[in-house]
């Protein structure tokens, strides 16, 4: 695991599609406050999900960025490729009683209301055909984050047992992003507004753990006319390889600042410079969600 007291700041796609232009503000707030704090920033592929990847998405992300001016610090980590450690970390709360096997169909839980009550919790159910929930005693009902302050969850999902490892053998988004910014020694998540609500049991993994808890930036999200996100399940268009300059300055503009009309001239390299050097938090829209003309 690293240890550092450097500023440690991560993009993670998922590799369901080509990037949008919702992927590329989340790539650039998180690249722009890494570097105005002289930081490293990380690349990580989320290909968690087999079943919702695009073959092909994830080698073509990468060379989005790289056509975008991205360059990452450190060597590349794929999520297809820490089963182990996840596994591991599974294996231990179940063996300590922190863990436990369910049964319980989404159905079932959807007829009770929609919020999983606990069930299977003293069932001492088997393994087969089990998710494996994560027993949680003390709920993360609010958290501060750098944009929007102190943010309150709904107090019925905080306190949730929830899954860690799927029905179907697939390990859970929140264990695996946590276990996954804590080995590449990540110091400040900052990524889209979408992923507010599953911090808190994020944070409660952190403290499951015992380890120091890293800090929060949620970005304004990139949503349509009526009110969808731009997300790949949206269908929303890729952003264009072959000339990246006009979708990077809008994304400096979408952002709360205020490039030069002659920005979009100069090379993607030079347009990044500009952004970290006039990156400042109490310029971006202290909003959730910014809709855009399409």
């Amino acid at each position: 695991m690293t240890q550092t007291n450097q500023y440690v700041g991560r993009f993670a796609p998922s590799p369901s599609g080509p990037l949008h232009f919702g992927s590329l503000i989340a790539a650039l707030g998180s690249y722009l406050q890494a570097k105005s704090h002289q930081g490293k920033w990380i690349v990580r592929i989320e290909d968690l999900d087999p079943p919702r990847e695009m073959p092909g998405a994830a080698d073509d992300i990468l060379r989005t960025l790289e056509a975008y001016g991205f360059c990452w610090d450190g060597e590349l980590m794929y999520q297809s490729q820490r089963h182990d450690a996840y596994q591991g970390q599974i294996d231990q709360w179940l063996a300590q009683g922190d863990a436990y096997y369910c049964q319980c169909s989404r159905k079932a839980i959807k007829e009770a209301g929609g919020f999983y009550p606990g069930t299977c919790r003293h069932l001492n159910q088997q393994p087969k055909d089990s998710a494996v929930r994560l027993k949680v005693d003390t709920p993360i009902v609010a958290f501060d984050d750098q944009l929007h302050g102190r943010i309150a969850l709904p107090e019925s999902l905080a306190g949730e047992d929830f899954i860690i490892r799927r029905r179907d053998g697939l390990f859970a988004y929140n264990l695996a992003v946590v276990l996954d910014d804590i080995e590449q020694g990540i110091t400040e998540v900052v990524r889209g507004a979408d992923l507010i609500e599953p911090t808190g049991r994020q944070i409660g993994l952190y403290q499951q753990l015992g380890h120091t808890l890293v800090s929060y930036l949620h970005l304004p999200l990139a949503v349509t006319e009526n009110g969808n996100k731009l997300s790949k399940q949206n269908h929303a268009p890729a952003i264009d390889k072959t000339n990246p300059r006009p979708a990077l300055v809008a994304a400096l503009q979408f952002l709360g600042l205020a490039p030069p009309a002659d920005l979009a001239a100069h090379t993607v390299e030079e347009i990044l410079m500009w952004g970290v050097a006039h990156w400042q938090l109490d310029k971006l829209p202290k909003t959730t969600a910014i809709t855009l003309a399409f």
